[in-house]
């Protein structure tokens, strides 16, 4: 048995934590600040063990260098494809290959998925998916770097996992992802539903997250470009064509 606990970071970054209650050990997600990160491992007692990257961005590895100096036997775990942009990984992964953390009694396996930037990628452990900034709830991340038809290749893969995973992303920006959906996707019950228990989430305070997949495929809007009925409303004939109307859009979208 383990935890995962989001620790807040900047304005809306979740840095996720995994603990497991019988030692002492700790893996983090995307540590973008370090400090906030030593405060949660001291009110814990943990001790931090491997740390997980999903992509180069500041906001995702900005903190490893400080933690490392701290733990400096904690393995760095990250993209083979953006070694170069983050030269602290000790350990580079890509889709096939599978990270074994014993201390945990877990095993993930690496997806690529390329979009977001272009060599970003997953950990997957069923039913936990660390997607960081590809697959959010209600929504996807930008093509900072990656084409539309990449992303949406990408989100593919993420389709193809079982209805029960767990998307654990870092960042709450589900008010304002669900917002563009309505504006999408205005008669979808189970979407307007979702915004509500979700607005109950925030003013309560607590995270939207992690998203159920199975949810996810009735409300976001970026996964269900295939729907025929959403073709049809925004004039489009193929699910990448719908897909890359709707990536722009949003870039665009004021509420």
């Amino acid at each position: 048995m383990y935890q995962i606990t989001p620790i807040p970071a900047f304005e809306d970054n979740y840095i996720w934590a995994l603990c497991q209650p019988e030692h002492s050990y700790c893996l983090v997600v995307d540590p973008g600040d370090a400090d906030v990160v030593l405060q949660f491992l001291a009110q814990q007692q943990k001790q931090l063990h491997s740390i997980l990257i999903t992509h180069h961005h500041a906001d995702h590895t900005g903190g490893i260098a400080k933690l490392r100096q701290q733990f400096p036997d904690a393995r760095v775990i990250g993209p083979a494809a953006e070694q170069h942009l983050i030269p602290s990984l000790t350990e580079q992964v890509k889709q096939g290959d599978t990270v074994s953390l014993p201390q945990f009694n877990l095993t993930f396996d690496v997806i690529d998925l390329p979009g977001h930037t272009l060599g970003h990628i997953a950990f997957y452990s069923a039913p936990v998916l660390f997607s960081g900034d590809t697959l959010f709830s209600a929504g996807c991340g930008r093509l900072f770097e990656g084409s539309p038809a990449q992303m949406w290749h990408s989100l593919q893969k993420l389709l193809a996992l079982p209805d029960d995973t767990l998307i654990y992303c870092t960042h709450e920006y589900t008010l304002a992802n669900l917002q563009f959906a309505l504006h999408v996707d205005a008669d979808n019950a189970a979407l307007v539903e979702y915004t509500q228990h979700c607005h109950d989430l925030r003013l309560a305070k607590q995270p939207t997250l992690p998203a159920i997949l199975a949810n996810e495929k009735q409300i976001n809007p970026f996964l269900r470009c295939n729907n025929k009925l959403l073709q049809e409303k925004w004039q489009k004939d193929t699910a990448l064509a719908l897909f890359t109307m709707l990536r722009a859009a949003k870039d665009q979208f004021k509420a």
